[in-house]
């Protein structure tokens, strides 16, 4: 007697047995049956999976501020998910985010220890629109993911940015996220108070409208082609911030410049260097407008806009390759 197995490689799991001495006694038409069932049940809890994975990578990422490590816990879920979870949680969505928020927290953990390490300012990673996925997972991103609010959360420590967005952002109430984070109900709701006050004045109160938004970047490439630091300087904020992040890896600036003259010196030489090699498109970046930079025909930076009362209050400019991995092979 031969023991077939078939295992689902991309899935990683059993999909069907078929065995004379499995269920003894029972008919050929009784073993197709409950071979049936487990197939159906294993399409079941891969068709819940596939539901949920955007919100699980929206959660994930959002902790981290990566893709791929984002990406990393959601596969982790997934073999969880199939190792034993479709048969034992009672409320998929509940389980599922437990296990992708718990394993988000140890990730960020380590992270802060290597983020102390890292070469000159650590910004997130960039989302493009067009890299986000399915519609669904592009809406669970639309909201509270912009670089500006990442960089908030970067305030909190693990659990509080964990309680934090599962209640203000995911909107689970106390006790699901109580439940979620393995504390009480009551502990939970001082962490929640705690990372609120820490959030507070920091956060972006107003939602910039996407045709404004538009609008002022096209001025500020115009701005930023003259090579006139006056004409960047009347786009700018008094306290405007310029944050690059090279990783070590390429050049940039190693500390936050802050100062709207300094801002624009800085944004009006960068121009000047690389005016003959390089362009400026402009993407959805988290959810917002900002811009992806070409030089000799090579995607160099992405940078995301933080705007106040009409004018840019911060640029974030991500130049490290490792973050930039999305655009290998993309062509202008």
């Amino acid at each position: 007697m031969g023991l077939h197995l078939l295992v689902d490689m991309a899935g990683g799991f059993v999909t069907g047995w078929t065995h004379d001495f499995f269920w003894p006694g029972l008919s050929h038409a009784q073993r197709a049956i409950r071979l049936n069932l487990m197939d159906t049940a294993t399409d079941t809890a891969t068709d819940t999976f596939r539901r949920l994975r955007p919100r699980l990578f929206g959660i994930a990422y959002r902790m981290l501020g990566l893709r791929a490590d984002a990406e990393d816990i959601v596969q982790e879920a997934w073999l969880r998910w199939h190792g034993r979870g479709a048969d034992e949680a009672q409320v998929p969505e509940a389980w599922l985010v437990t296990v992708v928020t718990r394993l988000a927290i140890d990730r960020l953990r380590g992270a802060i220890r290597e983020r102390e390490r890292y070469v000159g300012p650590w910004l997130p990673e960039p989302l493009l629109e067009a890299a986000t996925g399915s519609p669904e997972q592009a809406l669970e991103l639309a909201g509270e993911v912009s670089t500006a609010f990442l960089l908030v959360l970067e305030r909190l420590a693990p659990e509080e940015r964990a309680v934090f967005l599962l209640y203000q952002v995911f909107e689970f109430d106390h006790a699901e996220v109580a439940a979620m984070v393995g504390k009480t109900e009551p502990a939970c709701r001082k962490i929640l108070q705690r990372a609120r006050e820490r959030v507070g004045a920091a956060r972006p109160r107003f939602q910039v409208a996407r045709e404004a938004h538009l609008k002022l970047l096209g001025r500020f490439i115009e701005a930023a082609r003259s090579h006139d630091p006056q004409q960047v300087l009347a786009l700018l904020a008094p306290d405007a911030t310029y944050t690059g992040d090279g990783g070590g890896k390429v050049k940039t600036t190693v500390r936050i410049v802050a100062g709207a003259g300094r801002v624009a010196r800085l944004v009006a030489g960068i121009e000047r260097k690389w005016t003959d090699a390089g362009r400026h498109q402009i993407v959805m970046v988290n959810g917002e407008p900002g811009l992806l930079t070409w030089r000799d025909g090579r995607p160099d930076a992405i940078t995301s806009f933080d705007l106040r009362d009409g004018r840019i209050a911060a640029l974030y400019v991500v130049r490290n390759p490792d973050k930039l991995g999305m655009l290998q092979g993309v062509t202008p």
